[in-house]
């Protein structure tokens, strides 16, 4: 391949912006990762992600933003599951399941009950190589948003994620940063709207997080790890998927899961090592 070849991608303006918006989703996603891994919110994520549908079909119909409509469905999962969690003799994760999965369903009916001019793939699957300059303002605003209030207040998330019972007899509020972690879970499925959508979100939302977990001895570096984890699959599937011909999604998601798989071998080794050693 030539030098001019390999650069064509950082040439075209279309790619030059879903490379930008790469890098304005990159660090949130991976730093609610860590959280979302260490606390077992992996489904959360995934809940989440696919329970914004409604919300974007009945913000487009009452002439709302959609990224309003999207929090706001968000939130409501969130609340749902929590709700029936507490009160119900089901499971946390099987009561995701089904609230997640219902509000998804009745987004599909939604849609087709009113149809619009929004393109569904789009909100599904995401349309990175479409991203305009108020895609870019969002990610950026949410995404700064979330990456600061997440490295200020880390430790009382972190606390809060081993012992709950610890962190509240430290003072801290533990039902805000609850919520507080839920309210940026829902505003980061949000900014990755425009970029890799809503089903392939929920990958952005767990990966670089076990990557960290299988690489990292302590929290700090498991946030250190995570962030260049994701950038580097997200920017290095965009520019593969443009060689590729493929979608942008699917070959950053299969980027992470390569990235994945790698440090897993790398732990299986350094562990065989230590007991052949032993």
């Amino acid at each position: 391949m030539s030098l001019d070849l390999a650069l064509l991608p950082f040439q075209l303006p279309f790619m030059r912006d879903a490379f930008l918006i790469c890098l304005l989703v990159s660090v949130p996603t991976a730093l609610l990762s860590c959280f979302l891994v260490l606390k077992g919110w992996a489904l959360m994520g995934d809940a989440v992600s696919h329970a914004v549908l409604p919300g974007i079909v009945l913000a487009w119909i009452a002439g709302l933003p959609l990224i309003l409509g999207a929090f706001a469905a968000g939130m409501l999962c969130s609340l749902a599951t929590g709700w029936l969690a507490d009160n119900s003799r089901v499971k946390r994760d099987t009561v995701m399941g089904v609230v997640f999965s219902g509000l998804f369903g009745l987004g599909i009916v939604l849609n087709a009950a009113f149809p619009s001019d929004q393109h569904l793939d789009h909100v599904l699957f995401g349309n990175l190589l479409g991203v305009g300059p108020d895609d870019l303002l969002t990610a950026g605003l949410i995404g700064g948003f979330v990456s600061l209030v997440l490295l200020l207040k880390w430790k009382d998330f972190l606390l809060h994620a081993f012992d709950p019972v610890q962190a509240r007899v430290s003072a801290l509020r533990t039902s805000w940063l609850h919520y507080g972690l839920l309210g940026l879970l829902s505003l980061t499925v949000v900014a990755t709207l425009s970029s890799v959508g809503l089903i392939l979100a929920v990958a952005l939302l767990v990966t670089p997080g076990a990557i960290a977990f299988l690489l990292a001895r302590s929290f700090r570096q498991m946030l250190v790890i995570a962030v260049p984890a994701c950038l580097l699959s997200m920017v290095g599937g965009t520019y593969a998927s443009f060689f590729l011909d493929s979608a942008p999604a699917p070959t950053i998601v299969l980027a992470l899961t390569l990235v994945f798989l790698l440090a897993l071998s790398w732990r299986l080794a350094r562990s065989s090592a230590r007991e052949g050693t032993a």
